[in-house]
């Protein structure tokens, strides 16, 4: 099965993709990019809760953090 993705980040919830197709339409109004930010963050925030919000944040942290490390060791390899 296959699913949506934007800028290579899925559309499911917690996968990114939602949060930065919201970035980008709000920087495509003329906002900045720190505060369309703060403004998706806070959209998430009101849709998921904080605490779920802050687990979606937690694991794309972790996720991004990831992949920059096995992408680094592709690049020595």
């Amino acid at each position: 099965m296959s699913y949506r993705t934007y800028a290579g980040k899925s559309l499911r919830p917690g996968g990114g993709g939602a949060f930065a197709k919201m970035v980008a339409a709000l920087k495509a109004e003329g906002k900045t990019a720190s505060s369309a930010g703060a403004i998706a963050a806070t959209v998430g925030r009101e849709k998921y809760g904080k605490k779920r919000f802050q687990a979606m944040a937690k694991a794309g942290r972790k996720r991004a953090q990831r992949n920059a490390f096995g992408a680094a060791l592709m690049r020595k390899g």
